[in-house]
């Protein structure tokens, strides 16, 4: 397609035989009173990114399909401590709906105006290794 979202997603994923310590009970009205904490995937951020505005908001500019292109954004900032044994998972998606506008894939002057016409199903890539490579920093606090 030739145009895009792309949400980012940093979360924690509990060890699989994680447990409560004896006596320790969770809020009657969390879903751990259901179920054990082994292996949850709790959302720390979530953001979602419209390639459109990749090099500025000033001008949105359509993706060429199978060129690849930098995205780069700052999420905003969290307090989390990821304890021992946790690991760290980063999900990308292109949609959010309905949490964000439904993106056409294809890009138009403004997508809020889009007509059912205008959708089309489009496959994005996530590039890793050499010149194309994507990366995340994340900061460490010591």
């Amino acid at each position: 397609g030739t145009d895009s979202d792309f949400v980012v997603k940093l979360i924690d994923v509990f060890p699989d035989d994680h447990r409560y310590p004896e006596g320790v009970k969770p809020p009657e009205n969390s879903a751990f009173s259901v179920f054990e904490p082994g292996g949850y995937q709790m959302l720390l951020r979530g953001e979602p990114f419209p390639a459109r505005f990749r090099n500025g908001f000033e001008k949105p500019e359509p993706l060429v399909p199978n060129k690849p292109e930098m995205i780069k954004f700052t999420m905003p900032g969290i307090v989390h401590t990821f304890k021992k044994g946790h690991r760290i998972m980063v999900q990308i998606q292109s949609t959010w709906f309905p949490l964000v506008a439904r993106n056409p894939q294809k890009f138009i002057p403004n997508y809020m105006q889009a007509t059912n016409s205008d959708f089309q199903t489009a496959t994005e890539r996530v590039y890793y290794g050499g010149k194309t490579g994507s990366m995340v920093v994340l900061p460490i606090v010591k």
